[in-house]
């Protein structure tokens, strides 16, 4: 078997599992939607060895353990928040040039 579809203990993984079955979902939201169930994604450090698909269990950043669906091995982090307004780009530099010049102010 390749790295691509086999994880070993200790390995960077993302397991899936249901939250909530298509029967517990809330009233009142969309049709297409209530007919799904709500599941969720979490990374973590694989507990055992296992092969896409099979059950598996893994510690998250903060030790919390979670039993999944191995979806997928070394995932990376595909979100953004978009690019930043132009208001806010120099903040951090303003500041540290103002701590800065605060603390020669002081120590004079």
């Amino acid at each position: 078997m390749t790295d691509l579809i086999r994880c070993s203990v200790g390995n960077w993984v993302e397991v899936q599992y249901v939250l909530l079955s298509a029967e517990d979902r809330a009233s009142g939201i969309p049709e297409d939607t209530a007919a799904q169930p709500l599941r969720a994604w979490v990374k973590g450090f694989a507990l055992g060895s296992a092969m896409i698909g099979d059950e598996l269990s893994v510690e998250t950043m903060s030790g919390r353990v979670v039993r999944g669906h191995l979806s997928e091995i070394e995932p990376g982090y595909t979100h953004t928040f978009g690019s930043p307004p132009a208001e806010i780009v120099g903040i951090g530099r303003d500041l540290r040039t103002r701590v800065s010049a605060y603390r020669a102010k002081a120590g004079e």
